[in-house]
């Protein structure tokens, strides 16, 4: 059963985003999705919450999730879905213009939703599941057309 577990997923872990701070994986990879834990705005060589404001914290997190996906050897493009999760949905607009530019012309599916507290005093997390190209994807949009 182990071996079985063993192919089904692979544990993923880089020194350039932080440490799990309990009982995680940064991110694990099964086939061609890749899930990645909730990011804060961790330093990763400090391991303290990076000071600023709502954009600068944004900004950590993505670059913490670059991180993970490099190491996987992805990118912003192979991100599918995100979930952002704010201690105040009035940080939105920041939130958004931030994460706008790390997304090109196709961005992922999202959602974002409000909660009371974060891990460590984060304002901002924010979850991915990506796809690694599996050579059969061509990029293009679906569309319904069953009429």
């Amino acid at each position: 059963m182990q071996l079985q577990s063993q192919r089904m997923k692979k544990i993923i872990s880089t020194s350039e985003a932080p440490a799990a701070i309990g009982p995680y994986s940064q991110a694990v990879r099964s086939g061609n999705f890749l899930f990645c834990s909730g990011q804060i705005p961790l330093d990763p060589k400090s391991g303290q919450i990076v000071s600023g404001d709502i954009a600068t914290q944004t900004r950590r997190v993505l670059d913490n999730i670059g991180a993970v996906l490099k190491a996987e050897g992805l990118a912003f493009e192979h991100i599918v879905k995100t979930t952002i999760f704010l201690t105040d949905l009035g940080d939105f607009q920041a939130v958004n213009e931030i994460y706008g530019s790390y997304f090109g012309q196709q961005p992922p599916a999202r959602s974002t939703v409000q909660v009371s507290a974060l891990p460590k005093g984060a304002n901002v997390e924010i979850e991915i599941i990506a796809v690694a190209d599996d050579g059969e994807a061509d990029g293009e949009a679906a569309y319904d057309t069953s009429g």
